[in-house]
């Protein structure tokens, strides 16, 4: 048990029983439990295999390359369209989790031999993402626009283009390319 992470486990929420079961099924498999983006993180030799995290509906774990392990038992959820890689296993109860625990050891124990092999996921290039016309239209017309958002992050990139090409009328979309130009110009993310 890492110290660090204690407050996730021993504040006062909804789903607090069924989180302290994952954390022991988690240190059951022999991971290093770390506190990663204000969640517990575990890992095998620095790498991260599972996070537990929680939501107004239910608790997860979520397996960073959730996408390469072979999911038998039918249980792994893509939270979003747009999550290429992890794969989350949700819970309401802390009876499926007792009830699930060989199965939620097999599919991190198979998360640690996908680390081990050293196996990646193909992530979709920036230039596979949809380009909204509104802000095509401006990255044509500004050399300065281009060069900046060139030099962001692949990840604020994807952000930017999954929130410009979000709206179904033109007129929001353009609103939106408008708003977050001086955010782009000044090297800064969408949540930035």
């Amino acid at each position: 048990m890492n110290p660090k992470v204690d407050f996730y486990f021993n504040k006062d929420k909804k789903w607090q029983p069924e989180v302290n079961k994952l954390r022991s099924i988690m240190l059951d498999c022999g991971l290093t439990e770390e506190l990663k983006w204000g969640c517990p993180c575990y890992t095998y030799r620095d790498d991260n295999i599972v996070l537990i995290h929680d939501f107004k509906e239910y608790c997860a774990l979520l397996f960073f390359k959730g996408v390469l392990l072979n999911d038998t038992h039918g249980i792994l959820i893509q939270q979003t369209e747009n999550v290429q890689a992890a794969r989350q296993i949700r819970f309401t109860g802390l009876e499926q989790i007792v009830e699930q625990e060989a199965i939620i050891k097999t599919y991190v124990f198979e998360a640690i031999e996908v680390e081990k092999a050293g196996l990646h996921v193909e992530m979709k290039k920036t230039a596979d993402f949809i380009f909204a016309e509104e802000f095509q239209t401006k990255l044509d017309g500004s050399d300065e626009l281009r060069k900046a958002f060139e030099a962001l992050t692949p990840g604020r990139q994807k952000a930017y283009l999954l929130h410009f090409a979000a709206p179904k009328q033109a007129k929001t979309r353009e609103a939106r390319v408008d708003k977050c130009i001086p955010q782009i110009m000044n090297g800064k993310g969408l949540n930035d």
